[in-house]
C-alpha cells in the first residue's frame, strides 16, 4: 500500500462507476489505478478520462501488487464473485448494493467475510448525506428524546426502465433497500415489518409482477416505529425527506432545492422550481463522503461504514417486505433470518 495515496481498481463503468471514478480522482488520498469492464471501450473512455489503464477483466484487476482497494460497481449477479476474490487476495473492497438478490448466497459467504483480514464495505452512500449524517448525530445524542417516531419518503422522478426493472430484485431489494439501511441507521434492529404495495401507473412494473408505490412499516425493538413511503414516480423532482420524532422535539431533512430563487407575482406567491431531478445530485456529497469513511477504514481500521453485516440486514428487510406484501400480514425479522 502507498503511504500517500491508495491506488483503486474501479470495476464497473456504468453510471455508479463513473460517480466512483470521479471521486476516486479528486480526492487527495486516492488514485485511480485500474478502470476493469467486459466492455472495453467504456474502460478506456472512464480511463481516459480520470485516470489509471482500462482492463478487461474484472478478476485481474483485483491484484495486490497492484492496487490497494476496489471498488465494485459492476451489475449485481457478480457481487459476489468479485468480493470473494478481493477476500482472498487481501485486497479491502467497496461493493455497491445489494450484496446479491439471493440470501443463501449472501450467507454462504458470510462465514469468509467474518474471517477476512481486510474491510469489507457495503456502499450505502445515504448515511454519509450531511444532513441525514447529522440529524442521525443528533437523534444519537438525545435532542428530541428516545426515538419514537421515524418517517422516511422516498420518490424517484420517474420509473426505470422495464428491463432493468426486470433484473431488479424489485422495489423492495432494489429501492427500499437504502431506507431500509436507514431505518437501521437510527432506529437499530427491527424486529417487525409490515409491508404493503400497489401498481397504479408503470408498465414495467405490472410487466415483471413488481411494485411502483409502496409502504413500509417497521417495529424496531426499541419499540420505535419507522414508516416508509416510496412511489416510482414524482412530478416535482427527486423526493427525499426524513423526520425524527420523539419526546423532545423533532428533527427533519428537507429535500435539496435545485435553485434558491423564488418568484412572487400576480399568480404566485414565493414560487419555487422543482427539487433536484435525480439522485446523482441529490447525493453527490455523500458519494465523495463513503470514498473517504472507506479510506479512513483502509488507512487506520474503524470508520464508519456500512458493513457486510449492515448489507446483509437491509436485505433480510427486504425480503420480510416481500414477503409481508404478497402474504399480507405481518413478518417477524427471525422468519427470515
Amino acid at each position: 500500500m502507498t503511504a500517500e495515496r491508495l491506488r483503486f481498481a474501479l470495476i464497473g463503468t456504468g453510471r455508479i462507476g463513473r460517480v466512483h471514478a470521479a471521486n476516486i480522482a479528486a480526492n487527495a488520498r486516492t488514485e485511480l489505478a485500474i478502470v476493469a469492464d467486459p466492455a472495453l471501450g467504456s474502460a478506456d473512455e472512464v480511463a481516459a478520462r480520470f485516470g489509471g489503464k482500462p482492463a478487461r477483466d474484472p478478476l485481474s484487476a483485483i491484484a495486490p501488487e497492484s492496487v490497494d482497494a476496489v471498488v465494485i460497481a459492476s451489475p449485481t449477479p457478480t457481487h459476489i464473485e468479485l468480493i470473494t476474490a478481493c477476500i482472498d487476495q487481501g485486497v479491502p473492497v467497496l461493493s455497491e448494493k445489494p450484496i446479491d438478490l439471493d440470501m443463501s448466497r449472501i450467507d454462504a459467504l458470510r462465514p469468509r467475510v467474518r474471517r477476512a483480514s481486510s474491510p469489507v464495505a457495503i456502499g450505502f452512500n445515504q448515511r454519509f448525506d450531511p444532513a441525514i449524517a447529522e440529524v442521525q448525530r443528533r437523534v444519537t445524542a438525545g435532542e428530541v428524546g428516545a426515538l419514537e417516531q421515524l418517517s422516511i419518503t422516498s420518490r424517484d422522478p420517474s420509473p426505470p426502465p422495464a428491463s432493468y426493472i426486470g433484473v431488479s430484485g424489485g422495489i423492495f431489494r432494489d429501492m427500499t433497500i437504502h431506507d431500509f439501511d436507514l431505518a437501521r441507521f437510527f432506529a437499530g434492529e427491527i424486529e417487525e415489518v409490515t409491508a404493503v404495495g400497489s401498481t397504479l401507473f408503470d408498465a414495467g412494473a405490472r410487466e415483471h409482477d413488481d411494485f411502483d408505490s409502496v409502504v413500509v412499516t417497521l417495529k424496531a425493538r426499541s419499540g420505535s416505529i419507522v414508516t416508509i413511503t416510496n412511489s416510482r414516480h414524482s412530478a416535482y423532482g427527486y423526493d427525499q425527506r426524513i423526520e425524527a420524532f420523539g419526546a423532545g422535539g423533532l428533527l427533519n431533512v428537507e429535500n435539496a432545492p435545485a435553485s434558491h430563487v423564488t418568484s412572487s407575482n400576480a399568480t404566485c406567491a414565493a414560487a419555487k422550481a422543482p427539487y433536484v431531478g435525480q439522485f446523482l445530485d441529490r447525493y453527490a456529497d455523500a458519494y465523495a463522503n463513503e470514498l473517504d469513511a472507506f479510506v479512513e477504514w483502509v488507512h487506520h481500521g474503524a470508520s464508519s461504514s456500512p458493513t457486510f453485516e449492515d448489507g446483509r440486514a437491509a436485505q433480510v428487510l427486504a425480503e420480510a417486505a416481500h414477503l409481508s406484501s404478497r402474504a399480507g400480514r405481518t413478518v417477524r425479522i427471525d422468519e427470515i433470518d
